[in-house]
């Protein structure tokens, strides 16, 4: 989920680079492709041939450039997106202005503006329990008990794989694949050929993982937020999921020596209330699934109502802090753990509002502006031309495989939010279709997807874009095995409107 929303900016530069200046005709595509609101209208003006469509293109083609030369200018990628958005809707006010129509304009950003709000909320959300979780050290304890263990590399390899997998429906495939590549990287350090290995076994696994729930991937969290696919119908998708991991796992697997490496000790201690905040972040998650499911309410208000929860808990856990240091003071004392003794004195408080404030705003505002540009760019009507080109002069399924391999090099968000934005007549089955693709096919090319572009900053050196491009026909196995699984499980499906 959740996992491609944040962002990393330790990512080495030619790998990026490499993949994304193939020329300005890949720049043009992702301006047709990139994102806008999931309810985005057409205006009664189609300026697609106009000088001011032509140049909100030129802009935020020029705005997404600027994007991906972050890492050389040193420039924050939201702040051009968000000048971008707002000379785009400038231009559309003041056309609409001259033609009498200033109404129809501000009701469409009106509308994109709520769209972005209700996905920022739930992701807000969403990135504070995961930090909350963290805090706790959560996600130490399990890596420290994954290293004190002493697996071989072979065994390290499958764990870390069905794992991301099966965590990353819940705490999102980013997180997911940071913790799993920080157990490879601590246990293995040295072995490069391993580590890369392991990464991309993390990577593939995490998308897949993320492709099954609503939670997993902000493209998964679109089409349930769209009410295209209920909670439960993604599951429909667990065993094309599972192909497309198992598939370049088993392969690889062939490759790694069944050796163990150096044992490792490492204690880490759970702090205060973490196991009762993943049972608020659970609670938070059915409540969620409630609000959409039985009330039809937007997911948001339950995702807002488990931020209540956690601040709630925050409360109890600050007013009970001295009671419970001196308890364990005493008994840490009794029992001579020093150790443990010690520790008590960097105990601070437990603070919602940091957990909040740690959120990635720059991903966030990074987020709203791209939606505010290709909104603006729909509602001059090019994404209607674009989804008559896809979807009426193409067959949905070609149409949907093709873009979960463009999203490998696009990035799957701006695809998924320009599929929603379209709104193309397409079948219960090819809307599952285009959720898998979307979700799965960012694992072609380290830089397809979030835990692709984190692994190669948390790994660097080890994990890098032609390590995983080597494995590229590999994992494309896995891709293709996995459409045809889904054609196949789910062919009832494709007669469903």
């Amino acid at each position: 989920m959740i996992a491609a929303m944040l962002n990393t900016c330790r990512t080495p530069h030619w790998p990026r680079q490499f993949a994304r200046w193939p020329g300005m005709l890949m720049l043009a595509l992702l301006a047709l492709l990139a994102s806008g609101p999931v309810f985005a209208v057409t205006g009664e003006l189609d300026l697609t041939s106009s000088f001011v469509g032509l140049l909100a293109v030129a802009i935020f083609v020029l705005a997404y450039a600027l994007v991906m030369a972050e890492e050389k200018i040193h420039m924050r990628k939201s702040k051009p997106v968000l000048v971008a958005a707002g000379i785009i809707w400038a231009l559309i006010g003041w056309v609409y202005v001259k033609a009498g129509m200033p109404a129809e304009s501000e009701h469409a950003f009106r509308m994109t503006l709520l769209e972005f709000t209700e996905l920022m909320l739930f992701l807000l959300v969403a990135m504070t329990y995961i930090n909350a979780l963290e805090e706790r050290r959560v996600f130490d304890a399990l890596r420290s008990w994954m290293v004190r263990k002493g697996f071989s590399y072979r065994s390290l390899f499958w764990i870390t794989g069905v794992l991301a997998f099966v965590i990353s429906p819940i705490a999102d495939n980013l997180t997911t694949a940071l913790l799993m590549c920080a157990v490879v990287t601590k246990v293995a350090e040295g072995d490069k050929r391993f580590i890369n290995l392991a990464c991309i076994n993390i990577v593939v696994a995490a998308n897949a993982g993320g492709a099954f729930s609503p939670f997993g991937d902000i493209t998964t969290l679109m089409v349930w937020q769209a009410g295209i696919i209920e909670f439960y119908e993604f599951f429909e998708l667990l065993i094309p999921s599972l192909i497309n991991f198992l598939i370049p796992a088993v392969v690889m697997s062939f490759f790694i020596q069944n050796r163990k490496p150096d044992s490792l000790e490492e204690d880490v201690w759970l702090k205060r209330g973490a196991r009762r905040i993943i049972a608020l972040f659970l609670l938070t998650v059915a409540t969620a699934v409630a609000c959409h499911t039985l009330l039809h309410l937007p997911p948001v208000l339950g995702m807002m109502t488990g931020l209540g929860y956690l601040q709630f808990f925050g409360y109890f856990l600050r007013r009970t802090l001295p009671r419970s240091l001196e308890r364990k003071r005493t008994r840490y004392s009794q029992r001579g753990d020093w150790k443990k003794l010690e520790s008590l004195g960097s105990v601070v408080p437990f603070d919602v509002f940091n957990r909040v404030a740690r959120a990635e705003w720059d991903t966030l505002l990074f987020f709203y502006g791209v939606v505010m540009c290709v909104g603006g760019l729909g509602f001059m009507g090019y994404l209607g031309m674009l989804s008559d080109a896809l979807y009426t002069g193409w067959n949905a399924t070609g149409a949907n495989v093709t873009l979960g391999v463009l999203s490998a090099v696009v990035d799957n968000i701006p695809v998924m939010f320009a599929v929603l934005t379209m709104e193309p007549d397409m079948s219960h089955g090819q809307w599952l279709l285009i959720t898998l693709t979307a979700g799965v096919g960012g694992s072609l090319l380290s830089i397809g997807s979030a835990a692709g572009v984190a692994l190669m900053g948390q790994a660097r050196g080890n994990y890098t874009f032609m390590g995983h491009l080597r494995w590229t026909p590999v994992i494309a196995l896995g891709y293709i095995a996995s459409v045809m699984a889904h054609l196949w499980l789910n062919a009832e499906s494709f007669s469903v409107l």
